[in-house]
């Protein structure tokens, strides 16, 4: 089963710093490791429709398509298929349980910070992984916005 997660968190500083937080490579592989140590991620550009790569050091992870992406406002993955040694696999029985869930991450304007906001879609058996591990990432990024 399916289930949608949010996570938020206020920043004090510039959009555009904290949109390099979350994106810039080497930033993103330092909050990232939070949930696997050696994550990255490869995209020929960040534009809509574009291809992206969510991997570990082994080459593998999950592949997503780009479905909306407003610079420094918001970011909408949504989620296909696998990568096993860096070559995208078939969607096959087991992944179909999940291709298609979405990953949204949206700064908006707070009173005296942005806040970033997270949603997940993610499957039960990650749920309380994500609830530990996904406050810690957004420390991170808010460490490597200030």
């Amino acid at each position: 089963m399916i289930e949608r997660l949010k996570f938020s968190i206020d920043i004090n500083a510039e959009r555009t710093v904290i949109w390099r937080a979350l994106w810039n490579e080497s930033s993103y592989r330092e909050w990232a490791g939070v949930f696997f140590d050696g994550s990255y991620v490869v995209t020929d550009e960040w534009k809509e429709k574009s291809k992206v790569h969510f991997l570990g050091p082994d080459q593998n992870g999950i592949y997503s398509i780009i479905e909306k992406h407003i610079p420094n406002e918001i970011i909408h993955f949504k989620h296909i298929g696998n990568v096993v040694g860096g070559v995208e696999q078939p969607v096959d029985d087991e992944t179909k349980k999940w291709s298609g869930t979405t990953e949204i991450y949206r700064l908006s304007e707070s009173k005296n910070a942005i806040t970033l906001e997270v949603e997940i879609d993610i499957m039960e058996e990650h749920k309380e992984f994500m609830i530990k591990t996904f406050p810690k990432a957004l420390k991170k990024i808010k460490d490597n916005s200030s």
